[in-house]
């Protein structure tokens, strides 16, 4: 573990290798699992508010899972807020393109200047987790079989995980977080 603020690291967000590989995977991570995406508390009042903002962008099955459930719904394990989901499958928020690859709708409105939310950050960070503890968060790399073709991806193109999720880790942590986890993996890798 590497500790930056207050932060611990996982060394597997240093050494594994992962781009995401939407031709061969669809987006299998919005539509797999038990339960919406992780969101950030103050996301949860984002995204009532912007809503009416990038609900266009949705397929009806999402605005009917939105409309009925609310824009977050608390997952009943944990007690934390996440997004819904339609039929208990795929994220509310999902849209599939014509090759029926999963694609973000609150991204999309975001790309044409419709919203300035880009998604929930649980989201851009994939697949890194943060746990959050009272005294400091947990950076983690989260391991799942469905996204085997992102691992074959990133060792073959040599991205680490930290670098593949550049603009997330920015996003969630800033850019003085972000040079101290590149020189220490700049270091590690001197070694």
């Amino acid at each position: 573990m590497i500790s930056i603020d207050k932060t611990l690291v996982s060394d597997e967000v240093l050494s594994e290798q992962f781009v995401c590989d939407l031709q061969k995977c669809k987006g299998a991570c919005c539509v797999e699992g038990d339960a919406g995406a992780p969101l950030e508390k103050e996301e949860v009042s984002i995204l009532k508010q912007e809503y009416p903002k990038f609900k266009s962008y949705l397929r009806a099955e999402g605005i009917a899972a939105v409309e009925k459930q609310g824009t977050h719904v608390i997952d009943p394990v944990d007690g934390e807020p996440v997004t819904p989901l339609v039929h208990g499958a795929e994220c509310a928020y999902v849209v599939f393109d014509e090759k029926g690859t999963t694609l973000c709708g609150i991204e999309k409105a975001w790309r044409d200047g419709k919203t300035d939310f880009r998604k929930p950050v649980s989201c851009h960070l994939y697949p890194i987790r943060i746990q959050r503890y009272k005294s400091f968060d947990a950076v983690n790399y989260h391991q799942w079989q469905i996204c085997s073709p992102a691992c074959d991806l990133g060792k073959e193109l040599k991205v680490p995980v930290y670098r593949f999720a550049k603009d997330a880790l920015l996003r969630k942590y800033g850019e003085k977080w972000y040079t101290e986890l590149e020189a220490v993996a700049a270091h590690l890798k001197d070694r």
